[in-house]
């Protein structure tokens, strides 16, 4: 194993990825569309545009833009709303990207193991390097970083985790690594032939801070948690842990795996 590329929100900071649910929510607002939580963070992952047009292309939320506008959603209304949303993610990125519990440790351990460490992210360029600022002044610099600006197509395409190999000279795609949150950050892995790791109890398919659910009762947390990993593997996931604490442990049974000659086939895909 020769390289770990971690998403962000979700994943290595913002516990519960909060930072760009309100703003999603508030931007459709300001535009007349009332959107719950929970189907703002349906789509997260992607793109930040591409997360706007996936909302618009719900029913629900097609109906409610028909109702305040009288015309179905163009890509001119997209234009509008991200311009609306890029100043209510910028407001929030810095004060949502406190470190998960456990990154450092786990680079630490990897990087003693002669593992580079690459991100990736949804993020849109102002975003990601305020994110990249403050994880930088908590301890964490990544060897490489992109961002969807930095290629011709965000996730689920290759291209970042490419850009990364690229950077690093690592390959082949066999010997890396995403770590991730959600079905874009899985698709990203395997489009790209690497290794596809979803995580499932910091990020945004449970919703919650550290606190928050650590609070749960036992049979809740478990459920959410089960609910997060059934939502990763359906992606095509080929493993999935908790948090990135259980990152190194999974790259020494990886490397096992390819130690007996195995490689990141198609994932078995299970019901959502």
């Amino acid at each position: 194993m020769k390289l770990v590329v971690f998403d962000w929100a979700g994943t290595i900071v913002d516990h519960g990825c909060f930072a760009p649910v309100a703003p999603f929510v508030e931007a459709f607002a300001r535009h007349g569309v009332e959107l719950s939580t929970e189907v703002a963070r349906g789509p997260m992952g992607l793109e930040k545009k591409d997360h706007i047009r996936a909302l618009l292309a719900l029913p629900e939320v097609a109906r409610g833009w028909q109702r305040a506008h009288a015309a179905a959603p163009s890509e001119a209304d997209v234009e509008r709303i991200f311009a609306d949303f890029v100043p209510l993610q910028l407001a929030r990125v810095d004060a949502s990207s406190r470190l998960i519990s456990g990154l450092l440790e786990c680079v630490e351990e990897l990087r003693r193991r002669g593992v580079a460490i690459a991100t990736t992210t949804g993020y849109f360029a102002e975003a990601a390097d305020l994110c990249y600022a403050a994880a930088a002044e908590q301890g964490f610099r990544p060897d490489a970083a992109f961002c969807p600006s930095d290629v011709p197509e965000g996730r689920p395409a290759p291209w970042m985790i490419f850009r990364a190999m690229e950077a690093l000279r690592v390959h082949p795609p066999a010997a890396v690594v995403k770590v991730g949150d959600t079905a874009p950050d899985i698709g990203e892995a395997v489009n790209a032939g690497a290794w596809a790791v979803g995580v499932a109890a910091t990020g945004s398919h449970v919703g919650l801070t550290e606190d928050e659910l650590a609070a749960l009762p036992a049979d809740d947390r478990e459920r959410r948690i089960v609910g997060a990993r059934r939502m990763v593997l359906g992606a095509g996931a080929h493993y999935v842990i908790g948090s990135v604490r259980d990152v190194p442990a999974l790259v020494a049974q990886i490397d096992a795996r390819l130690a007996r000659g195995g490689v990141p086939s198609a994932p078995q895909r299970v019901p959502a």
